[in-house]
């Protein structure tokens, strides 16, 4: 049975490190003789209930974790469950009961460091590149135990992008290989899962029309040959800096991706061509491998795939470097100089890992940063870094084995910190703030700014502090989390966090600071047009850094709180931060009032983070027609049963999309996130609302919601990301976090 272990570690390892004793680490392990009887069938009953109701509910509830917590704490639920009646009134005393249930129930899940876990992930293109990278370097026991779980086609047998996706190509192709690889036979897989994927492919002409990311993945494995993939010269880390297309100038994320694709170009690198790659070049094309024009293949994408097709002139680029450039710099005596970048490359490449002690920034790059140390020693002490941390990745789940987007451990914390502080119950949770507060302070004290990189030192990461990777919103919320805590009895909470580290993150907050808007990862200074040389063609907005109203928000209510408690400290900067980032949001907001939010569904959180900056702002509804807009949108797509259901479809359409009721809404089996993220939009905007029943609806439905336990009936919801499990990428979807739901309803009950 699988176990998740949290903060766990050898510091004997020579393979393994860690900048403050793995604090954050949340890792699982498989053993055979864990757990009695009667706790291994409980798992099983919950895998095989996932597995029946796959394609009604395709978010699994985190059960296994939570099921493990509970046990361990032997956590007994002592608080009276609420119950509301049709038309019955909502006191005080029972508004504030549902409270207290939910607080102590959701700190019974906090983990022994103080943070509280929590699956990533949802896309189905994140696993099979690990599992191939593996099996190419003779390490596939790693984690091949569990993983055919991850078996979980569409019903037209096809995967999606993500588990709420039509199928598409590149999902379907890299799943299909996946399940060869761990055995399956052509035929193999559960519910005839194989051969409904191959016929899938076929139906389509085959996998010719993979796009870009897949032909590579395609090409190293052996199934493509690199002449039928766009090039990717890695001279390109050799340009000079003044041109606008320069690696200084990307996206840390595309830059990081990238990287180690370019040197797995240059070397021109193919995995050992074994039985197995043979007969998946005969199962996967419809015509034989070696009369396939290759040449003919590089711009085709099945249209299933295509969300963001190439503009002309970035067609025109890609047949320059294949027509002129490429075939030049492998000729003396320029592939000199191709020899000499790939050194630069990997130098690059040596350097990240290090930087985030071999985690990488996401689990794109992971597979590809660890596969590219492999090519350059197989037997290298680089590689057997990356090996393990290959487990920081994985996530196990009633639904599976899975790969991560990366953790979000940080993000979480510093929510569920703040819904606990809001519910006033310092008394009863106590010991919770203080593991809690002790976790968020533990941020990363970096401070680089070389190999394309923005300074770090003051921020806190999306995931854990060995991550190291700066993320604005999350710093935002960290200090705000620890601003709270400087508020209250240092022997109940813990000592607060010293001036001179919270003056680090406000100073790392301003760096980000342009125009009023923050961005995300690092500043967005970036010329937007460079955009449309993006070579993917399932991702938008993915090239350049781009402004977030969420991150602009959570600098505004971080910077509002800080200005108040130490107004000496770079007070007329902050002021004017503060102002433009107003002017900011206000001038974002759609037509209908709503905000376009890029880092979750969609328009319902945009408009939540938005209200709440807006406020922290000193604006109301009286002084502040932004707010009531915002207002008016929220009340207008309330559903009839009193919540806010609304689709992930409103991510890649860039339009609202809301179901008839919460309950058929995409997002999960219950859309409890969006309706009590409405609830929070209403109450901070400090609005005399013409319909006051909003409210008490919502609050209605939340309540009803808590089960005899305290879980809220296993909800998730859907969070947008990045290819790489981080920015705003439109067309991508990640499993929502299970700590949310918990946090905004112990917040707002």
């Amino acid at each position: 049975m699988w176990k998740l272990k949290v903060a766990d570690g050898d510091n004997n390892d020579p393979y393994i490190f860690s900048t403050n004793n793995f604090i954050g680490r949340q890792v699982w392990e498989f053993d055979p003789d864990y757990g009695t009887r009667e706790e291994q069938a409980e798992v099983e009953a919950a895998r095989e209930n996932f597995w029946k109701n796959r394609h009604l509910i395709k978010c699994n509830s985190d059960l296994l974790w939570r099921m493990q917590f509970l046990r361990e704490k032997n956590f007994k639920q002592t608080i009276p469950q609420v119950k509301v009646g049709d038309g019955e009134e909502i006191t005080y005393e029972i508004a504030k009961t549902a409270m207290r249930r939910g607080a102590h129930f959701f700190s019974a899940l906090q983990a022994s460091d103080g943070h509280w876990p929590a699956e990533i992930a949802g896309p189905l293109y994140f696993l099979p590149p690990l599992v191939m990278c593996l099996y190419i370097t003779g390490h596939l026991d790693t984690v091949s135990q569990g993983i055919t779980y991850t078996v979980i086609s569409n019903e037209d047998g096809g995967w999606g992008f993500h588990i709420e996706g039509h199928s598409t190509m590149i999902s379907t192709t890299l799943n299909y290989i996946c399940m060869r690889i761990l055995g399956e036979g052509p035929d193999g897989g559960r519910d005839n899962a194989c051969a409904r994927g191959r016929k899938w492919i076929r139906d389509r002409g085959g996998v010719t029309s993979i796009p870009s990311w897949g032909k590579t993945w395609l090409s190293i494995f052996g199934l493509f040959d690199w002449l039928g993939s766009n090039q990717m010269p890695p001279e390109f880390w050799l340009f000079p800096s003044f041109l606008p297309i320069h690696p200084a100038n990307m996206l840390c994320n595309c830059r990081m991706v990238s990287m180690p694709m370019s040197y797995l170009y240059g070397r021109r690198f193919v995995g050992p061509i074994t039985p197995l790659v043979l007969e998946l070049r005969e199962e996967l094309f419809l015509q034989p491998y070696n009369e396939i024009i290759w040449k003919k293949v590089r711009h085709l994408c099945a249209k299933e795939d295509l969300y963001y097709p190439h503009p002309l002139i970035q067609d025109l680029m890609w047949d320059t470097l294949y027509i002129c450039t490429e075939p030049l710099l492998t000729r003396w005596p320029f592939n000199k100089l191709r020899q000499k970048v790939l050194e630069v490359t990997m130098k690059h490449i040596h350097y990240e890992d290090e930087n985030s002690r071999y985690i990488t920034i996401g689990c794109v790059e992971k597979s590809l940063c660890m596969l590219a140390c492999w090519v350059e020693n197989p037997n290298g002490d680089y590689f057997k870094k990356h090996l393990a941390r290959i487990p920081d990745y994985i996530w196990v789940g009633e639904d599976g084995i899975k790969m991560q987007g990366f953790g979000s451990q940080e993000w979480d914390t510093a929510f569920a910190l703040q819904a606990l502080l809001a519910c006033n119950l310092t008394n009863e949770i106590g010991p919770t703030l203080k593991k809690g507060h002790e976790y968020v302070k533990d941020n990363p004290s970096g401070d680089f700014k070389s190999m394309f990189r923005h300074i770090s030192k003051g921020s806190w990461t999306f995931a854990d502090q060995d991550h190291g990777w700066q993320v604005f919103d999350c710093t935002a919320e960290g200090l705000k989390c620890c601003l709270l805590f400087s508020l209250m009895l240092p022997e109940i909470v813990g000592a607060k966090m010293e001036p001179g580290r919270l003056y680090d993150s406000v100073n790392i907050l301003l760096s980000l600071y342009k125009n009023g808007d923050l961005a995300a990862w690092e500043p967005a200074t970036a010329p937007k047009w460079l955009e449309m040389f993006n070579p993917t063609e399932f991702f938008a907005n993915t090239i350049v850094e781009h402004e977030y109203v969420e991150c602009t928000a959570s600098a505004i209510q971080a910077l509002v709180l800080f200005k108040k408690l130490y107004p000496g400290h770079r007070k007329n900067e902050i002021h004017n931060c503060i102002t433009n980032a107003v002017r900011f949001i206000e001038d974002k907001q759609m037509p209908d009032g709503s905000w376009y939010g890029s880092w979750g569904i969609c328009f319902t959180y945009g408009t939540w983070f938005a209200l709440g900056g807006l406020a922290a702002a000193g604006k109301t509804n009286k002084n502040c027609l932004a707010i009531r807009r915002g207002v008016e949108f929220l009340l207008k797509s309330q559903r009839d049963d009193g919540g806010w259901g609304e689709s992930y479809a409103s991510c890649p359409n860039e339009k609202c999309f809301m179901s008839a009721n919460t309950l058929e809404a995409d997002t999960g089996n219950n859309c409890m996130y969006p309706k009590v993220l409405s609830l929070y939009e209403t109450v901070i905007s400090i609005c005399i609302y013409p319909k006051v029943s909003s409210l008490y609806e919502t609050v209605t439905y939340a309540m009803y919601y808590v089960t005899q336990t305290g879980p809220y009936n296993d909800l998730n919801g859907i969070y947008i990301i990045d290819p790489n499990g981080a920015s705003i990428s439109v067309n991508c979807m990640l499993q929502q976090l299970c700590p949310y739901r918990h946090a905004y309803l112990s917040l707002y009950q």
